[in-house]
């Protein structure tokens, strides 16, 4: 019976819930309540870009430092006290501090959000998969994670809802203040929960999933790493996805803008997004496994090419709600696809496993720079010139990103085809 509890299914759910439970404070309220956030911190778009850029320059540097902690600590420890970490930030989030605060208190997400949490999770994920379902393994993360975010944004779209008593449209900004004051504090209190299900039913995570196959990320390693063409690719890769997934955060602001839904309208479009995810990452990772995850990357990212081109273009408007649906939909398909794949390409590209915690560190430190620069380049863009044309700009920026990454996905696509 013992061992029963130890079932991979069972540690690839905890990993699934705990591994969207941290990101959903500094990412996920802001994705789903993005106008609704800046109106309630009254700051602006640049504002809210700079707090994510202090965000990504703490984790940049806690990307591959993580690395040697997370292979001295057990998982269930790091990630629980990670998970209450970031919960604590969270109530003092529901305060509304200054900008001042704003951004230290992003800072510190930047923190336990990856130097706390992120190697382990990677490695635990990659591990589970072992060597045929690489594929199946980050699908099932990537759109379990989407998953428990649809999940915690329904409520929070809820709670929202509840505690405004008229029409939204006509609602105080103190009553909206109040509302989402709510919505923070039930977050919060949701992370906290995780923390504890993680401390008491991680603990006995088997001995090969904390450090059996991984080393600290020595210079030896380093060096080892940057050997391989494979990492160079994948850097440009997770660079140019990473920055595609960003740009999701803006679609309910686009409905709100451009498509004149109300804020709860905008919201719950925000949400229902992130239901296919699951979906697109399951499926995706399915087929990467039949065939190749390489091809699926390529495929994704021409979606995004095409579809940021569309929404660049202008052409979808409030009178063209088909197609808005349709289009946004047909991104996140692109984004999902290329997202759950990066990492399941390491098994493909082979990169030995035992140095999988290294590679994840440098792969990362390039690949998600976009926490430093995309907000405050989109915040910039959107405040320059507020509604449809500063959303058109930013999405043409996207096309730009999409197109180097097709190139960079079909070179890494050859590449692999070479080393079978």
């Amino acid at each position: 019976m013992k061992k029963k509890s130890k079932s991979p299914v069972f540690i690839i759910l905890l990993l699934i819930l705990a591994g969207e439970a941290v990101f959903i404070l500094p990412f996920v309220i802001v994705r789903i309540f993005r106008t609704t956030f800046l109106e309630a911190f009254n700051i602006s778009q640049t504002e809210l870009g700079s707090c994510f850029s202090v965000y990504g320059l703490v984790a940049f540097f806690s990307y591959l430092f993580g690395g040697p902690i997370a292979d001295k600590f057990k998982p269930h420890t790091l990630m629980s006290v990670a998970l209450l970490l970031t919960a604590l930030g969270g109530f003092y989030l529901s305060t509304y501090p200054d900008l001042v605060n704003l951004h230290i208190l992003y800072g510190f997400w930047g923190f336990t959000t990856i130097f706390l949490f992120w190697a382990a999770m990677i490695k635990a994920t990659r591990i589970w998969g072992g060597t045929q379902k690489q594929g199946l393994a980050f699908g099932f993360l990537d759109g379990g994670r989407g998953l428990v975010a649809a999940l915690f944004g329904s409520v929070g779209v809820y709670v929202f809802s509840m505690f405004i008593s008229t029409d939204i449209e006509i609602t105080s900004i103190t009553e909206r203040r109040l509302a989402f004051k709510q919505v923070i504090i039930y977050f919060s209190v949701a992370v906290v929960l995780v923390s504890l299900l993680v401390f008491f039913l991680l603990r006995k995570l088997p001995n090969n999933i904390s450090n059996k196959n991984f080393n600290q990320p020595t210079l030896k390693n380093i060096k080892q790493v940057l050997k391989f063409k494979a990492i160079w690719l994948l850097m440009i890769i997770i660079l140019c996805a990473y920055f595609s997934y960003k740009m999701t955060d803006l679609f309910s602001q686009y409905a709100e803008d451009v498509m004149k839904y109300n804020k709860i309208e905008a919201a719950k479009v925000g949400t229902y997004l992130l239901y296919l995810r699951p979906l697109i990452g399951v499926i995706i990772g399915l087929l990467a496994d039949r065939t190749r995850a390489s091809l699926w990357i390529v495929i994704g990212f021409i979606i995004m090419l095409l579809t940021s081109a569309l929404f660049a273009s202008g052409i979808i408007n409030e009178n063209l709600t088909l197609l808005f649906v349709l289009s946004i939909g047909t991104m996140a398909l692109g984004v999902y696809s290329a997202r759950v794949l990066y990492f399941a390409a390491f098994e493909e590209s082979k990169i030995p496993i035992a140095i999988t915690g290294t590679a994840v560190g440098v792969v990362s430190i390039i690949g998600y720079t976009p926490d430093i620069f995309a907000g405050p380049l989109m915040g910039y863009f959107l405040d320059k010139n507020p509604g449809a044309l500063g959303l058109r700009h930013v999405f043409a920026i996207m096309s730009g990103f999409s197109l180097i990454g097709t190139l960079a996905s079909v070179l890494f696509y050859k590449h692999c085809k070479k080393s079978i």
